[in-house]
């Protein structure tokens, strides 16, 4: 199954246009804010003494929608950390993909 234009499978080409779409700049500095966010949280969390933290809410909502979906998962530590990935990185696809279709305007590509 290829499409008549690249000659690509279509697996191939939505990597191929996901990897496009998570260089662009934007989704860059989301990404690394997203990573800064998770770190602070994460280092907040483990400072504080008394198990009240509420840091890790700040990069859940940083990275929502995407990562409330996947707040169903277990009760653990990891989990957090899984959610919030993801969830950057869906987000960080959605902004580089509208980053790079307002760039190109009404091209149809």
């Amino acid at each position: 199954m290829t499409t008549p234009a690249s000659g690509r499978s279509l697996p191939q080409e939505a990597a191929r246009r996901l990897g496009h779409a998570l260089r662009h700049p934007a989704a860059l500095v989301y990404l690394a804010v997203c990573a800064i966010l998770l770190a602070w949280a994460l280092t907040v969390t483990l400072m504080d003494s008394s198990d009240e933290s509420m840091a890790g809410v700040i990069p859940l909502l940083a990275t929502a929608p995407a990562s409330l979906v996947l707040l169903v998962l277990p009760d653990h530590g990891s989990m957090l950390i899984t959610a919030v990935a993801v969830g950057a990185l869906v987000n960080a696809a959605i902004i580089g993909t509208c980053a790079r279709a307002l760039r190109r305007g009404d091209s149809g590509e």
